[in-house]
């Protein structure tokens, strides 16, 4: 199983100096997210300073952004990274979507496949010299003067990930990605009973290899040296649970576990702005389902327990309350590694 590390830093001066040291590690890929700050130029940092992990964005917003400019951001990392870069791509709410980045909404999975479909073809098109011509429902291309071509890279266009959490758009992802990218508020059993078979289908409903698509994430991991750190933690975990599980978008999961009446609740509480209690009422038996707690040293056999044969890649975000120590990470890494 290959081990991806979150980039945590602020300060992207920062940036190459951490990026090294998490290959240094022997992490297999690095993310670099999109909440406070953009998710592409973080990557273009780590890319100076690391030479064979890959770099991906976990995830970018797609539709504030035309596909036009993604695949320029996306042609651009991947050649300064030698082919090392990894596209993500999520679809974020409405409520962001039309009131954060004031974009028009529309309905995200056929929206989502269209942005999938149109990038590739315009990747495409500066890789061969053909005509760019996309005509699809939300996006339509057919401009490409040789002043705005690139022409064609030396590596092969990035990989695309699409992220999901409902049914369809995991068959999206199926049907026109090359992987998918879980979100943290996730259960082995929600994997095993919508999102594979939601996948399968995509890819079957297109004609590709399901075998050949990968899937990535693992929702909290939870761990320290002993227990008292671990319940420590569960606390922070538990106010995290809590403002997924709030949003309507993340019902579908709680739904897989008989949750869906808490996540009301949580909804309702969000909206009089009750952040800080609602983690109170994330139970034990919901804390267990979202996520993996274990030392150390027991840490990656009890992830692999839960999700081993589920996942292709695991994103090794930890939730602890002091960050081990470099000898012990590196076990936890290639222990994960090797049990994969």
């Amino acid at each position: 199983m290959h081990v991806t590390y979150r980039l945590t830093t602020n300060d992207l001066a920062s940036v190459p100096s951490e990026a090294a040291w998490a290959e240094g590690m022997g992490y297999d890929s690095m993310s670099s997210n999109e909440t406070a700050h953009d998710s592409f130029l973080p990557l273009a940092l780590a890319a100076t300073s690391t030479n064979r992990t890959i770099l991906e964005t976990r995830v970018a917003i797609a539709f504030p952004r035309s596909p036009m400019i993604t695949a320029y951001l996306g042609r651009d990392l991947q050649d300064l990274s030698k082919g090392r870069f990894r596209l993500g791509l999520g679809t974020q709410v409405k409520g962001h979507i039309m009131r954060r980045f004031s974009t028009d909404w529309e309905a995200p999975g056929p929206r989502l496949r269209d942005y999938v479909k149109s990038l590739k073809a315009i990747w495409h098109s500066w890789q061969t010299g053909e005509k760019l011509e996309y005509y699809g429902d939300s996006y339509n291309f057919s401009l490409m003067t040789p002043f705005f071509d690139p022409g064609p890279s030396e590596y092969p266009a990035p990989e695309v990930f699409t992220a999901a959490v409902n049914a369809y758009n995991c068959q999206v992802a199926g049907e026109v990605s090359d992987g998918l990218m879980l979100h943290s508020l996730t259960s082995p059993e929600y994997v095993r009973q919508v999102v594979r078979p939601a996948l399968e289908k995509g890819a079957q409903k297109a004609g590709r290899d399901f075998s050949g698509l990968k899937v990535t994430g693992g929702g909290f991991i939870i761990t320290g040296p002993n227990r008292a750190s671990i319940v420590a933690m569960q606390a922070e975990v538990r106010r995290r649970i809590a403002f997924y599980a709030s949003t309507r978008s993340y019902f579908p999961v709680l739904e897989a576990h008989g949750f869906q009446e808490i996540g009301q609740e949580l909804h309702e509480m969000s909206l009089k702005g009750l952040w800080a209690e609602m983690g109170e009422l994330v139970s034990d038996e919901m804390l267990d389902a979202f996520s993996v707690s274990g030392e150390y040293d027991e840490i990656a056999d009890k992830f692999v327990e839960r999700y081993g044969g589920l996942l292709d890649e695991v994103s090794f975000t930890l939730y602890s309350e002091k960050p081990p120590e470099e000898a012990q990470l590196k076990k936890m890494v290639h222990r994960l590694q090797e049990l994969g």
